[in-house]
């Protein structure tokens, strides 16, 4: 039984790190389509009118940039083994998570939330999930410095489900428009929440389940 535990294990691990590996490489494209600088790039192509507004413009170059590093270091506050054998590690690239999600690419997605497309049923998707992403995070830190372990990874489980958002929303783009082919502004209104409220939901049901395995 114990062996079979630990097979499971195993392929839930090499599976979540290489779902890490492809959704890392589809963030990573991403980024690049917006390298070199240019107002004409990818997403920038229909967010012409608020190029101009330069809390915006300084957002979204932000938010683009330090994305990729915030999913890379929470990754790793979920991996066992790095914890058991090197927590300095752990501890470092838990604060480089907190300092970019709390500090950087968290302000810059809440400032850019409240110019999200498709309306105002959109923003308040995006606002909310900017405020959540920041709140949960710091949490979390918190936590952490009053050394309460179970809910430290509690708030992190949280956080990082909201830092997976910028992953789901994009699949939710592809299986909505594969499927459905609705307007393009339909879609946006749908993924910004498809984006991160199953993921808060998942996350939630994970820490109960936790919680009931220990009861027993």
């Amino acid at each position: 039984m114990m062996e079979r535990g630990v097979r499971k294990r195993s392929i839930l691990g090499v599976a979540a790190l290489a779902a890490l590996a492809f959704f890392g490489w589809l963030m990573l494209r991403i980024t690049l389509e917006y390298w070199p600088i240019r107002s004409d790039a990818a997403f920038l192509q229909i967010k012409q009118q608020y190029l101009g507004i330069r809390h915006w413009e300084l957002a979204f170059w932000i938010h683009v940039f330090t994305s990729m590093p915030a999913l890379l270091a929470g990754f790793t506050q979920f991996a066992p083994r790095l914890l058991a054998k090197h927590p300095k590690v752990h501890r470092i690239m838990g604060r480089v998570y907190v300092f970019t999600v709390c500090f950087v690419t968290g302000p810059a997605s809440l400032v850019m939330a409240f110019y999200a497309n498709g309306g105002i049923f959109s923003r308040i998707a995006f606002v909310i999930l900017a405020v959540l992403w920041l709140f949960t995070t710091a949490m979390g830190w918190r936590m952490a410095v009053q050394r309460d372990w179970r809910k430290h990874r509690e708030w992190m489980i949280r956080s990082y489900a909201l830092t997976l958002a910028a992953i789901t929303l994009r699949v939710w783009k592809y299986v909505i428009v594969f499927a459905f082919e609705p307007p393009p502004m339909d879609v946006y209104r749908l993924v910004a929440w498809l984006g991160f409220v199953p993921n808060i939901l998942f996350a939630e049901w994970w820490i109960w389940r936790g919680k009931s395995r220990n009861r027993k």
